[in-house]
């Protein structure tokens, strides 16, 4: 949308300028040099941004989502959640030592990490339908680098004062005022930046007994190294990189386009009726100028430091505090807000035909918006099935290949098979194991008289069993038998089964 119609009219007024330029008295072609003798520079540095405080809807809006999503950040590990004995009691933890992940009632365990893959599925889909629906609302309201940025600017603005303030601070000496004003703020930042990197740790092992190791210098090095990796950077990018961490290093910008269409809204300049801009000092100005004074409000307020009135460009995040800003400048004025608004290129044409836009409701509920909403439920719905489907008991065959079988002395083939057994109950359960499918087979397990074994309580057990045909039957004399592993917990009487393969010795 870079090249839409939002930024037709600065195209014109670029090429009614250079027509101006061209046929100024003494104007010659030849006058121009074709060489620079400066070389280009292939770099630019950054230029610092000051973005002015605002208030309005879309501000209210930010500073609401910014409370809950550091909320839920800072709080969720501190969550105690009662799972009974032998289990943690973290609502939500990630539990890489026993390769278990909790998250309230629910139990994922290493081989059922579809789940996390579904969510992950989820969430790029969820990205897809936000962003084909409104535009880069993700970057602009609750992508972790605006949220952070948000916060950190908002610590400057206090230590600093607002942007004027802060422009003559940046341009000032270096004395003891600035230098107790930075290294203010700087701490602040700091101590922001230790309490994100701190809390990302505490979802990996139990909050409580980790902070009390950090504090008093027990921690494995790992916890002490990760904080410090999440600490600098949250300090630099929240502080110092900011809006180059969305224009340089984030690929979203880059593939927005393919997510966006014509009936997309998004943060856009009513070119037609602001232009051209003007003071309106005078009455009879009114009647010739648009409704833009060119107060660069829209301007002064953006935390990426653009002008929206160039139209759509790949640093826009949509936050839009440039509408806040500029719907105060119209109250003042006495025009009609929304000179700056989400709108779509569609309602571009019946705008300037004096008709009004389409209602919001139907540039969000549209074909490509329904397929995504339609995609992210199917695998949500899947994902809560497969979830409530799940048995509390579960088991893996392993085959033992080294070797495929072994002849007995009564000519009997006997297989040998790794049974990993799964449960998933607060208590010891005892497991049965039998074959079916099969004639002939018999099950025995090594160490164990019978063939039931006990399993620990939410824990896994790896259990060697030995199957035998006996000599002269079908699978003894076939190279390939298919049969069924099945075990049976013999209290809550659940089943679960493997399918997997005995190997004879073909006649």
């Amino acid at each position: 949308m870079g090249n839409s119609c939002f930024d037709l009219g600065q195209s014109a007024r670029a090429a009614v300028l250079s027509i101006n330029v061209l046929s100024e008295p003494g104007y010659r072609s030849d006058s121009v040099s074709t060489a620079d003798d400066t070389p280009e520079k292939l770099y630019a540095a950054r230029e610092p941004i000051f973005p002015r405080r605002v208030s309005g809807t879309f501000r209210n809006l930010k500073w609401w989502i910014m409370a809950v999503t550091l909320g839920i950040y800072y709080i969720t590990p501190w969550i105690r959640w009662d799972r009974g004995p032998n289990l943690p009691d973290q609502a939500v933890l990630v539990d890489l030592a026993n390769r278990r992940f909790f998250m309230f009632m629910i139990e994922i365990w290493p081989h059922e990490f579809y789940f996390v893959a579904g969510l992950l599925i989820m969430a790029g889909l969820g990205l897809f339908l936000f962003t084909s629906a409104l535009g880069r609302v993700w970057c602009g309201y609750t992508c972790p680098q605006t949220v952070w940025t948000d916060l950190f600017i908002l610590v400057e603005r206090w230590v600093e004062g607002d942007r004027n303030k802060r422009v003559r601070l940046w341009n000032a000496k270096w004395d003891a005022r600035k230098l107790r004003l930075r290294m203010t703020k700087w701490v602040l930042w700091l101590l922001i930046a230790l309490a994100t990197g701190g809390a990302w740790v505490f979802y990996f092992t139990d909050a409580p007994s980790l902070l009390k190791d950090l504090l008093t210098l027990n921690a494995h090095p790992v916890a002490y190294i990760t904080i410090a990796v999440l600490t600098a950077t949250t300090f630099v990018f929240g502080g110092f990189a900011r809006e180059q961490v969305c224009i340089y290093m984030c690929p979203w910008p880059r593939i927005q386009a393919a997510m966006m269409d014509e009936d997309t809204l998004t943060v856009a300049y009513r070119e037609w009726r602001g232009e051209p801009r003007g003071k309106h000092r005078k009455a009879a100005d009114a009647d010739q100028l648009g409704d833009c004074i060119d107060c660069n409000a829209c301007v002064n307020v953006c935390p990426m430091g653009i002008d929206i009135r160039d139209g759509q460009q790949l640093a826009c995040i949509t936050c839009a505090l440039c509408i806040d800003a500029c719907d105060d400048v119209m109250a003042k004025i006495g025009k009609p807000r929304g000179l700056i608004d989400y709108m779509a290129l569609t309602d571009e044409p019946r705008e300037r035909a004096g008709e009004k836009p389409r209602s919001i409701w139907t540039h969000i509920f549209r074909l490509r918006t329904m397929i995504y909403t339609a995609l992210w439920s199917a695998v949500g719905i899947g994902l809560v099935v497969a979830l409530f489907m799940r048995s509390d008991i579960d088991l893996t065959v392993s085959p033992v290949r080294n070797p495929t079988f072994v002849t007995l002395s009564d000519g009997a083939i006997r297989n040998t098979y790794d049974v990993r057994l799964r449960n998933k109950h607060g208590d010891d359960r005892p497991f049965q194991i039998t074959a079916t499918d099969a004639e002939d087979l018999q099950v025995r397990l090594e160490g164990i008289d019978g063939d039931t074994v006990l399993v620990p309580a939410d824990a896994t057990k790896l259990q060697r069993v030995y199957v035998v045909a006996p000599a002269g039957s079908g699978p003894a004399t076939t190279e390939r038998t298919g049969f069924r592993f099945w075990v049976t917990d013999t209290i809550a009487d659940e089943r679960a089964f493997s399918d997997t393969v005995f190997n004879g010795r073909a006649q």
